[in-house]
């Protein structure tokens, strides 16, 4: 391996394509940023409703319960964009919940939070798919499950069987986080009905606010419709009724500042981080190159080429990395490297993957997966080679052996989406198929089986040799129809605004916060393979 030198940018903010690209990228961010402002607008448009019951609006729940001045990783939230209503200008991301790690109380947390200043937090099939993503992320990095509940349930107006049905899987996660020996903590904030009352029936501790928290299986509503019953909501399932007749309540708060209080304190007191070893102390520098330069690097056109070195330098500490192999496999880029003084292998792209590229990249994860060093994959790749020189140079055949490699680390993996993403190339680069342990887009990505200019050529291709066997003439004009209509058919799926909606990643960033969240993931993978968890055969029972 070589002796690490210092990286030398070759970037120059002066250029003409440099501007060109933080121009289109910064529309882009923009668009992202108002995409989250409309939801935040929207739940704080509530304000009243809230006040008048006494409540803080979800987003300031969620502030005072996480440490002050601590990080926040938010998850999927773009997680419904485009999804029910396809108008970029009146979509609402976020699925009505917020969802990410954090920290209360000095521990590491996975708080989830039913955003019920929209449509009262009823759930969609995408809800439920954000609070299962949220739930398996909590699992997988052992981390104290927090859910502040207040949801209508499901959103009777958005039925879908298939909801209903998959919502099942929430209720089994809660189920096997406790026998996991992963604390589960649900405050109950106001009306949790149907199935959202198993979100505190299925939690380890129950906080209730009282008069405001309710659960019960059949709302007040529901109940009257199917039995005859009428019940008031605090005589059904008010936060009072279950800390002293039902016992679902463990404690009784009087407002929602009051249990989220409690709620830090419960979480305090259990220290957990006494299960797990205080990190060593790690000493690093911030990058040399300025993190505002990522917005003029990368093109907001995938074929446009750049150096992903240069985006590197702008991501690990003090810019500084070692190039493995650097003269074998040229377009598969290998480095070694830290972000905020851990270790990390990183696996770029300059071009397609070719059969050295592939084997370069099988023994790198190799390696790094010998020395226990997380593995982060920067995905810019349109593909592997594809044509009869590679086909005989074994291009099968060396890009499964990255597949296997990929597939099969066991250190913590984490991928970065900042281009294309097309073919098998988004399988050898850890996409969301193959489990990486958080998976973000950039907002200027383009991801699918191919591009759609290049799917459009491919299908007139055979339509030209069927024709051509069959002795057809071939119409022009309708072969050209028909490119328009593949070409935006494929085009409109693969942008990052269609797929981080239907939640095939992880969530949009900012290129700029790139590094932070990077290294708050990677800290998070780091307490999880040292935490030491307690589990059991079936999780707490409720008594």
């Amino acid at each position: 391996m070589n002796t690490p030198t210092p990286f030398t940018s070759r970037v120059n903010p002066s250029s003409e394509d440099f501007s060109r690209n933080r121009k289109n990228m910064i529309v882009l961010v923009d668009q992202l940023r108002a995409s989250l402002d409309r939801a935040t607008a929207l739940s704080n448009k509530a304000l009243p409703r809230f006040q008048k019951r006494g409540q803080l609006l979800p987003r300031e729940r969620l502030n005072r319960l996480l440490d002050a001045g601590s990080p926040f990783l938010e998850l999927n939230n773009m997680a419904g964009y485009l999804v029910e209503d396809d108008d970029p200008q009146t979509s609402i991301a976020g699925a009505s919940s917020i969802t990410g790690v954090g920290f209360i109380a000095g521990t590491r947390c996975l708080v989830q939070v039913d955003d019920s200043g929209i449509n009262a937090g009823a759930m969609t099939t995408i809800s439920a798919k954000k609070g299962m993503r949220a739930m398996d992320v909590a699992l997988e990095q052992k981390l104290p499950f927090v859910h502040l509940v207040e949801s209508a349930g499901a959103d009777l107006f958005k039925y879908e069987v298939e909801m209903w049905m998959d919502s099942g899987g929430v209720f089994a996660r809660l189920a096997r986080l406790s026998a996991a020996g992963i604390p589960t903590i649900a405050v109950l904030h106001g009306l949790s009905v149907a199935g959202g009352a198993y979100m505190p029936g299925m939690s380890d501790y129950v906080i209730g606010v009282k008069d405001n928290g309710m659960a019960a299986l059949a709302g007040p509503a529901l109940l009257k419709a199917a039995t005859g019953e009428e019940a008031s909501p605090a005589t059904l399932g008010g936060s009072a009724m279950h800390a002293t007749v039902s016992g679902l309540v463990e404690y009784l708060a009087d407002d929602d500042a009051h249990a989220l209080s409690i709620c830090r304190d419960v979480i305090g007191r259990l220290d957990l981080n006494r299960h797990c070893p205080t990190p060593p102390p790690r000493n690093f520098e911030e990058p040399v190159y300025d993190a505002e330069d990522l917005l003029g690097i990368v093109s907001t056109d995938y074929r446009q080429p750049y150096d992903a070195r240069e985006v590197v330098a702008r991501i690990v500490d003090a810019s500084s990395f070692t190039d493995f192999k650097p003269g074998y496999g040229v377009s598969m880029v290998c480095l070694q490297a830290s972000i905020y003084g851990m270790p990390v292998g990183i696996l770029c792209n300059n071009g397609p993957i070719d059969p050295d590229g592939a084997s370069k990249a099988a023994q790198f994860i190799q390696l790094c997966d010998q020395a226990g060093t997380p593995l982060l994959f920067l995905q810019n790749i349109t593909g592997y080679m594809v044509g009869t020189d590679y086909e005989r140079a074994g291009m099968i055949k060396h890009g499964a052996k990255m597949i296997q490699a990929v597939t099969n680390a066991r250190v913590p993996r984490l991928t970065l989406m900042i281009g294309a993403s097309f073919g098998a190339g988004n399988y050898g680069m850890c996409g969301q198929g193959y489990n990486p342990d958080f998976i973000f887009s950039w907002p200027n990505i383009q991801i699918g089986v191919m591009g759609g200019e290049q799917a459009a050529k491919t299908m007139s291709q055979v339509f030209r040799d069927n024709a051509a066997r069959k002795g057809v003439e071939v119409d022009e004009a309708q072969l050209q129809a028909q490119e328009a209509r593949v070409i935006e058919h494929y085009d409109r799926q693969s942008s990052a605004w269609y797929t981080s909606g239907r939640m095939l990643d992880d969530g949009l960033i900012d290129p700029r916060d790139s590094r932070r969240v990077l290294g708050m993931a990677l800290q998070t993978c780091w307490e999880a393979r040292h935490r030491q968890s307690f589990p059991n055969s079936f999780g707490v029972g409720r008594m």
